[in-house]
């Protein structure tokens, strides 16, 4: 059973994937990439890491999507104009795409993999909060001073153009 929900996770994040990129309206690409976003978070469970597929959940999810999905919905009643997407490179990008698959699934058919059964961790949360706190201190903290100052430029530069 969960094989075949594992297999139905992986087949709903690939499929809507596919609908992101070769569909021309872009609300439908936006829900699509909602049902993508929410595969690979089903995907992220099935790795044990639920703190990842928790910030999924919220990041992505809660709040890119959403923002994307806003913006789109606002630009279409300013401008009452359907809003769509031309590909123009999409036969040059198929042939890149199957090239690339071809590859991949030679890799994946000729590499000899190691398999070791494995208990499962109790909580990743606990981990992660400890390497953040500890040994990633330094980069943790250069990132939220970054993401603070981006924070403030885009406050400035909005606050100029009204």
């Amino acid at each position: 059973m969960a094989e075949i929900l594992f297999w139905f996770i992986a087949s709903l994040t690939v499929l809507s994937a596919a609908m992101v990129v070769l569909n021309n309206q872009l609300l439908y690409s936006a829900i699509a990439l909602l049902f993508t976003l929410f595969g690979v978070a089903g995907l992220y469970i099935y790795l044990w890491a639920d703190f990842i597929a928790g910030v999924q959940l919220l990041v992505y999810i809660g709040g890119i999507n959403v923002l994307i999905i806003f913006g789109i919905m606002l630009t279409n009643r300013i401008s009452s104009v359907r809003l769509s997407q031309t590909n123009i490179q999409q036969g040059f990008g198929g042939v890149i795409a199957l090239w690339l698959l071809i590859i991949i699934s030679l890799v994946i058919s000729k590499t000899p993999w190691y398999q070791v059964t494995s208990a499962e961790p109790s909580s990743t949360v606990r981990e992660v909060g400890t390497l953040l706190m500890t040994k990633y201190l330094l980069p943790f903290e250069a990132i939220s001073i970054l993401l603070l100052g981006a924070l403030i430029g885009a406050a400035l530069l909005s606050r100029e153009a009204s």
